[in-house]
């Protein structure tokens, strides 16, 4: 990035964040709009999830929500204007970033969706690019457009990475929801939990992925990202150059240390 964020001063309205032990929680709070996504919202979602890149002490970031929706998408009262009104947040816009499933992708840091409720529309766009995506066992996945007469064109760069091809394509043709467990079953979430377990189930997930070498993860998920459409002989080619950078790396040699010294790993942030 071209320049360094700070939240100082800044005034959220539409999410809400929460630092702890190297995890931010960004938390959709637009529960009365069913955390539909405004202008407003995509450009504090965006700019908080920039500033976790950037802020070295963050190695996992979280997205939650409040209210019995996880998100429903784009707000369509707003998309032929904002009949809320003018915006309200000082929050900048980020003109480095394209959108927000583009800051989650190339974040480079553990992603959680962290979904108590019900998904539709442009929120999968937040699931299929985070890393993990944990699940009530009650929340429903939808891509309706198709019933308003629109196509999730921005959806299919995720979706297509993370269920097959022709699942994914009757998902969204038809525009039915599935339940939780058949998104579990075709790889569009990670896993379903009791509604009561899910907190449980992604602090410790959280907890777990920022105890794991910061500078390795980041890396390595650039790594992956990079190699995911080469060919596969390009692939282990450049790879073959990652895992020789990596061998070299503090973190490398911290693990190594710690393990032959029989401790727990100190990491560098």
């Amino acid at each position: 990035m071209s320049e360094t964020l700070s939240l100082d001063g800044l005034n959220f309205t539409t999410v809400e964040l929460d630092e702890n032990d190297h995890v931010l929680t960004i938390t959709l709070n637009r529960p009365k709009r069913k955390n539909a996504m405004n202008a407003e919202m995509t450009t504090e979602l965006t700019y908080a999830l920039d500033w976790a890149k950037q802020e070295r002490r963050i190695r996992v970031v979280v997205i939650a929500a409040n209210g019995d929706i996880f998100c429903a998408g784009g707000d369509l009262r707003t998309m032929s204007g904002n009949p809320e009104g003018a915006m309200v947040s000082n929050v900048p816009v980020r003109p480095e970033s394209q959108d927000v499933a583009h800051s989650i992708r190339h974040m480079h840091k553990p992603v959680i969706t962290k979904i108590q409720g019900s998904v539709l529309a442009g929120a999968l766009l937040m699931v299929c690019n985070a890393t993990h995506a944990i699940a009530a066992d009650h929340a429903k996945f939808s891509a309706p457009e198709i019933l308003r007469g629109i196509w999730p064109f921005m959806v299919m760069a995720g979706l297509f990475r993370v269920m097959p091809k022709r699942e994914g394509l009757d998902f969204i043709m038809r525009g039915h929801a599935i339940s939780a467990e058949e998104a579990a079953r075709t790889g569009l979430i990670n896993r379903t939990v009791p509604a009561d377990q899910l907190d449980a189930n992604v602090d410790a997930l959280a907890k777990e992925l920022a105890s794991l070498a910061p500078n390795t993860m980041k890396m390595g998920l650039s790594g992956y990202l990079q190699q995911e459409d080469q060919d596969f002989d390009t692939a282990l080619d450049f790879l073959r150059t990652q895992i020789a950078e990596v061998l070299k790396s503090a973190d490398a040699k911290e693990g190594i240390s710690a393990f032959l010294e029989k401790r727990e790993p100190k990491w560098d942030e």
